[in-house]
């Protein structure tokens, strides 16, 4: 099939206009990032000695792990810990930590196995999931229940979620609705909306660089890794989270 000059471009705005009018009907109940974590935002301001230490959970797969080009690890330069600099400077009086529990190449069902040893034990102001990339594998039905059953142990604690969309594979399709890594996308804005709790939409915001006309292997490291910039991009979408 042959396709004129801007007709690419065109699809990927009428894919996207249908998905924020799809968002709109299907996701009234998705929490807005003023408001959703406006308790943590509340500690974060109080002073010593009333004060006490804030925990911020990243569990997931090897983006938060901080991997770049395996067996590469970049740390400091991962979406986990340039969150944790942005937190403490916009809450300077605050003691922070944001304890990262991915593991590369784990998917939802595994992270859910380990949720409560590995994650609610550390006693989480907030947790944020970020297995979308990997669950591919695993399929859509195994993904959704692993999903379910993290989000539900975390509100029987009363802790608040923000679920990352995937950042982009390379070799995926980005505007291609049948596409498994569009999908699984959609799937985590669903399960957001019919939860209650927070989007962090990492794969719109990496679509949108893309219509924009970035290249997208300059915001990765390697084929399923972001890099700094890439991970810039993620860091900047949770900090909405915490006006």
């Amino acid at each position: 099939m042959t396709r004129t000059p801007g007709e690419g471009a065109g699809i990927f705005r009428d894919f996207a206009r249908w998905a924020s009018t799809l968002d709109r009907v299907t996701n009234p109940r998705t929490p807005r990032p003023a408001t959703y974590l406006a308790e943590f935002c509340r500690l974060a301001r109080v002073d010593w000695p009333q004060n006490r230490t804030l925990n911020v959970v990243c569990h997931g797969h090897s983006v938060p792990a901080g991997y770049f080009l395996t067996p590469e690890i970049s740390t400091f330069e991962s979406y986990p810990h340039l969150l944790h600099v942005a937190l403490a400077r916009r809450f300077p009086h605050a003691v922070i930590n944001v304890i990262v529990t991915a593991i590369g190449g784990e998917t939802a069902e595994r992270g859910a196995v380990r949720f409560a040893a590995d994650v609610l034990t550390h006693r989480p102001d907030v947790i944020i999931l970020d297995y979308a990339l990997n669950d591919r594998g695993d399929g859509l039905e195994r993904a959704r229940r692993a999903w379910t059953e993290m989000i539900r142990s975390a509100q029987a604690a009363k802790i608040p979620v923000l679920l990352l969309s995937p950042t982009p594979d390379v070799s995926a399709s980005l505007t291609d609705p049948a596409d498994p890594l569009v999908q699984h996308a959609a799937q985590v804005k669903a399960l957001a909306a019919e939860q209650g709790v927070g989007l962090v939409d990492s794969f719109a915001c990496f679509q949108q660089q893309v219509q924009a006309g970035v290249k997208l292997p300059t915001l990765m490291s390697s084929g399923n890794h972001p890099n700094f910039a890439g991970h810039q991009l993620v860091a900047a979408e949770l900090l909405q989270w915490f006006p």
